[in-house]
């Protein structure tokens, strides 16, 4: 038989083979398939590389791994359905509010919605605000809540803060309660519910802002570049020149793309730095004792003029730092904005770290509320137990189906490739997994359990339907037998699928899971290992 007769006559089993291949490369090959390896590794004494952590890709979520979980509303107010577009500066000038906590949103259908996110603010105070920029509406126009778009917004920025955090295995999505309520759940191994909170609870608004003197001996404070105006960040840094005091800093780049209604963010902070005099009187014209590097507090009495450039992070000076002779003669000439970078200096390793996750995540469109928040942790001991716990159950279910099987057939040409075949489809899904870096937690294992028997149970459909109607020695006898048993397991495996995909879809917290994995295993099976132990069955049974 040549090669290519082989391939089509066992393309089935060789189907199975490769995707178990793949699983297993996923599963223990350094990195997997896709992804760099992120494992831990530590040197011993002799100077060798030793691995800390599991041997596998897998990673775990919370139950699995131990950790916190925080479920929190958005905080802020909206009007929808609006008849005209209201202008959202108009809107933060009456409410006397930040830009960042007002939105006025276009929607795709045709929808107008406006948003305040500030517990401070009263449905009545919005309503005339909104009056005052040009909307008819009224109090009781107001709702509580935010939009779905602001709540997918800030999913997206607390996944990529827990990303950039470099917490492996969070995740964020969003719960919906009895009575319309929406609420944002955090999830992230190996945090306590305190440090999960800090994290959320910053709002990461980063500002530069520029403090100068003004008109009358009066000192300003005007914001020069927002999070918006950065086309990329570095990762927080250390310099230790000789002869110079070290410093943490993380490099940016401003964006230096002209829009079509002004010139370039660059090109604006240039412009700035030269108009308020940083690039002339005010060249290293900031008095350290301006900032207090312990308190975090700037001393903003002005008895000397000064130009101080302040970082802030959610309205908080984080440190403040005179311009430089080199950067200044560069924008005073006009040519910092071709090459428009810089260096963001704070205090400490840890705000630098702090400063580029927020850097880099954005900030939250709208704050959490954690007065009524929802926390919830498992001790990492605990969620060690829980694994081991699971891991039992696994063998113990799969030693179980394995006996019930061999004590119903008594022919290990049927049952062995049909227990096989069942663990096949785990290592599969396990594989599937560590592609996607699913985060495992005890719903999942339920779901892997529940995977093994409903797939037993589908094998023995077709051994029966195979070997109970009498000889099955013809080919074409047992083809006829398999598609009549391979209609029902369809069937069957169709039904499940409709029912578990409400909860797969809904957000329903850990069920979600179950379904999930549950889905998937009948997949795989309807479309991979089923008809591969059909294959298997036939060879054995057969005259083929």
């Amino acid at each position: 038989m040549g090669p290519i007769a082989f391939v089509k006559e066992n393309w089935r089993v060789l189907l199975l083979v490769v995707f178990v291949a793949f699983s297993l490369v996923a599963l223990f090959i350094p990195g997997g398939i896709m992804a760099e390896d992120d494992r831990i590794v530590e040197e011993d004494g002799n100077g060798s590389v030793e691995r800390t952590d599991n041997p596998t890709n897998l990673e775990y979520g919370l139950g699995l791994e131990g950790g916190a979980r925080v479920s929190a509303p958005p905080v802020g107010i909206m009007v929808d359905d609006l008849e005209t577009e209201p202008d959202a500066t108009v809107i933060a000038q009456e409410l006397e509010l930040d830009s960042i906590d007002v939105v006025v949103r276009v929607h795709d259908d045709g929808r107008t919605t406006a948003e305040v996110f500030s517990e401070d603010v009263t449905h009545a105070e919005f309503a005339e605000a909104l009056q005052a920029a040009g909307a008819d509406v009224s109090e009781d126009d107001v709702e509580d809540g935010v939009t779905a778009q602001t709540r997918e917004e800030i999913i997206q920025t607390i996944e990529l803060r827990i990303n950039e955090a470099g917490l492996s295995g969070g995740t964020a999505y969003e719960e919906s309660r009895l009575g319309g309520d929406h609420y944002i759940v955090t999830e992230v191994p190996g945090m306590t519910t305190g440090e999960l909170r800090e994290l959320l609870s910053d709002r990461g608004d980063v500002r530069i802002v520029a403090y100068y003197p003004g008109e009358n001996g009066t000192q300003e404070n005007e914001t020069v570049l927002t999070y918006e105006d950065f086309s990329s960040i570095g990762s927080a840094s250390y310099e230790n020149p000789p002869n110079r005091p070290g410093q943490h800093y993380v490099p940016v780049t401003v964006d230096d793309v002209s829009g079509d209604d002004g010139p370039s963010p660059a090109e604006s902070f240039q412009s700035d730095m030269n108009e308020y005099g940083f690039t002339g009187e005010g060249v290293g014209q900031c008095s350290p004792e301006r900032f207090d590097r312990d308190t975090g507090v700037f001393d903003p009495s002005h008895e000397e003029p000064e130009w101080c450039l302040l970082t802030e992070v959610d309205g908080e000076v984080v440190d403040a730092h005179p311009m430089g002779s080199d950067l200044a003669q560069s924008m005073a000439a006009e040519e910092w904005s071709t090459n428009p970078t810089f260096r963001m200096i704070v205090p400490t390793q840890q705000d630098a770290h702090t400063l580029a996750v927020n850097l880099q995540s954005g900030a939250l469109t709208a704050p959490l509320e954690f007065d009524d928040a929802e926390q919830y942790s498992i001790n990492p001991a605990l969620a060690d137990q829980f694994k081991q716990y699971s891991l039992l159950i696994g063998v113990l279910s799969v030693l179980t189906v394995s006996g019930v099987v061999f004590v119903r057939y008594r022919d290990r040409r049927v049952a062995l490739p049909m227990i096989v075949t069942a663990l096949t489809e785990v290592v599969v899904l396990l594989g599937f997994a560590a592609l996607i870096r699913m985060p495992l937690d005890l719903s999942h294992v339920a779901g892997f359990i529940a995977v093994v028997g409903t797939g037993v149970d589908d094998l023995v459909i077709i051994a029966d339907e195979v070997m109970n109607q009498g000889d099955v020695s013809s080919q074409r006898v047992f083809e006829s037998r398999f598609r009549k048993a391979f209609w029902v397991i369809g069937a069957a495996a169709a039904t499940t699928i409709i029912a578990m995909s409400p909860l797969a879809v809904l957000s329903l917290g850990d069920l979600r899971g179950f379904a999930i994995i549950t889905i998937l295993g009948v997949l795989v099976g309807v479309l991979i290992t089923r008809p591969a132990y059909g294959e298997i069955l036939q060879r054995l049974l057969t005259d083929r």
